[in-house]
């Protein structure tokens, strides 16, 4: 692991030497693109340029699914949310984090009715069901036991926020952390992926790092090395993957710019 720490810090220290980050439309165009990979993932076949459109000119896309469209237009104002709260450094509550899986599920999220009650998705409601993985019918903790792992979930990343990170890779370790502890736990019946990563892009922007992308060409082996740290109970497994490819991308983005 230490020699990919020195590999990322390297590589950023590259990208940013080189500006990239400053050529216009950059931030923008890079969130959208975030956006776009962030609901590949979860099926959504929606394009960067088609987002673009749809973000910028309200141009929908054609040949897609009325779903798919407000996937993409919900995680926009979910990031649109988070770049608006980073001044102000908000503390991660179990509050906090059912607003951010509102608002990415508020127009895909789904009305539930079980023995104990009912529960709203697109309001961020935690499950009130067990679920599985969906790999091998593996199964997350018990839904009883997500208001107090969330509890201590945001106690520790609390802690761990407030800590000074001289290096990007160490900030980039801390928040592939609570991404894989967050999805770990599972608190949502739907979106547990998509609010995962905007937690983990909203620690790296507080860091004033690059946020990653998580390219949907990717999505197997991210699924994989999710599995696997979760089977192992292991997250430098998961850990290394997220900093492997956050490595990869830069150089990729670095060979580009030169080009």
């Amino acid at each position: 692991m230490d020699n990919t720490y020195e590999q990322l810090n390297k590589a950023m220290e590259e990208f940013n030497r080189l500006g990239i980050a400053e050529q216009f439309d950059f931030q923008k165009l890079y969130l959208y693109s975030i956006i776009t990979h962030s609901t590949a993932i979860e099926g959504s076949t929606v394009t960067e340029i088609e987002n673009t459109l749809m973000f910028d000119e309200g141009i929908v896309p054609g040949g897609h699914n009325v779903t798919e469209q407000l996937m993409n237009l919900d995680l926009k104002r979910a990031y649109d949310y988070v770049n608006g709260q980073l001044d102000k450094k908000p503390v991660i509550t179990v509050d906090f984090l059912k607003h951010l899986a509102a608002l990415v599920m508020r127009n895909t999220g789904s009305s539930y009715s079980t023995a104990l009650g009912s529960f709203d998705s697109s309001a961020g409601d935690l499950r009130l069901v067990n679920v599985s993985a969906g790999r091998g019918g593996k199964s997350y903790i018990s839904y009883q036991k997500v208001p107090q792992r969330l509890e201590d979930f945001c106690t520790w990343l609390n802690g761990e926020r407030q800590k000074s990170y001289s290096d990007a890779a160490s900030a980039y370790a801390l928040s592939f952390e609570a991404h894989y502890r967050l999805v770990t736990i599972h608190p949502w019946v739907d979106g547990n992926g998509r609010t995962c990563r905007l937690l983990m892009n909203m620690i790296q922007m507080e860091q004033g790092i690059l946020p990653s992308i998580l390219k949907k060409e990717n999505k197997a082996k991210y699924i994989e090395a999710l599995a696997m740290s979760q089977d192992k109970e292991d997250s430098s497994l998961f850990v290394q993957f997220m900093m492997d490819s956050m490595v990869e991308f830069i150089r990729k983005s670095i060979a580009e710019y030169q080009e």
